[in-house]
């Protein structure tokens, strides 16, 4: 399996005290939480040959494709609009060119996306909420407007928990004990992803590939907020720590300050940096998640918590 094959990949480099493997430094390193595989399929995604030497090439005509495409829309508004192609297209190149260890990436967030607003929503005081999770197994379940919708779900969730709040004149606070029934703690059931001879290409040069397709293929509002959604780390953050009551994470979060948007064409590296937020923050709430099971069995044991 790909995913366990990154693990493999770093665990077999020999250390050399005189020539020390940055990637085997970063794999060891647990001074923050992440999933470990999800680590190992980060690192080998990053240090690939494709991201050494393919996204540097690419990312100055992609930029430059990206502003060819904004006149374009300018003048010509509904030019070429298709989310279902968008959608198709998306799913095509990840299946024959984009390497495994990135699609696992790109699979689990929507997983990731979708538990971390549960969670807020289940715990928060006074919110009654429904929102389309997304769960995808198969690369071909993208083709259901998956990114599209990712992004739809956090406006809309942000607009609707804080319009409940501010009618009931209420803070965002827990309405009790903190339940994370809906927070996984392990793998997510995503099938195998292609291993073929031409998937190669690395995460980030893959958005970098996409975001003109992005800007030609969706609305410019659609476009404008897909790239803005980039930014609420940060909020979601907030929200997550303020029911913990703990907010150690934010130091994590880097992509910030939603209230002043960032360029468009530092899309594919600020969504790197979301999808590397949220992986931190669903491993931070794992890791409450069995603190407190691991209180409760004491308590049922009637021993003290390890």
């Amino acid at each position: 399996m790909p995913s366990t094959d990154a693990t493999q990949k770093l665990q077999s480099i020999k250390h050399n005290p005189l020539d020390p493997n940055p990637w085997l430094a970063l794999y060891m390193d647990t001074s923050v939480p992440l999933h470990a595989v999800a680590k190992a399929n980060f690192l080998v995604d990053v240090a690939s040959t494709s991201r050494q030497w393919f996204l540097p090439m690419i990312r100055p005509f992609c930029r430059l494709t990206i502003c060819g495409f904004k006149v374009l829309k300018t003048v010509m508004p509904r030019f070429l609009t298709s989310s279902w192609l968008l959608h198709h297209s998306i799913y095509w190149g990840l299946k024959w060119f984009v390497s495994p260890y990135a699609n696992y990436l790109v699979m689990r967030h929507f997983h990731i996306g979708t538990e971390l607003l549960q969670f807020i929503a289940k715990n928060a005081k006074g919110v009654n909420m429904e929102f389309v999770g997304l769960r995808p197994e198969k690369l071909h379940d993208l083709t259901q407007n998956v990114f599209l919708q990712h992004d739809l779900n956090i406006f809309n969730f942000i607009i609707e928990i804080n319009r409940q709040l501010n009618e009931q004149e209420l803070e965002l606070q827990p309405k009790g004990e903190l339940d994370f029934s809906c927070i996984t703690d392990g793998e997510f059931p995503i099938e195998d992803m292609p291993h073929g001879w031409f998937n190669l290409i690395d995460l980030e040069s893959a958005i970098e590939m996409y975001t003109p397709m992005y800007q030609l293929l969706l609305t410019d509002s659609d476009f404008w907020r897909a790239c803005n959604s980039l930014q609420l780390d940060e909020t979601i953050a907030l929200y997550a720590t303020t029911l913990l009551n703990d907010h150690r994470y934010l130091g994590l979060v880097n992509n910030k300050h939603p209230i002043v948007p960032s360029s468009t064409l530092g899309a594919a590296h600020r969504l790197m940096l979301h999808g590397l937020a949220a992986e931190f923050l669903h491993a931070f709430l794992v890791r409450q998640k069995r603190v407190r099971e691991n209180k409760a069995d004491a308590v049922k044991q009637d021993r003290p918590p390890q």
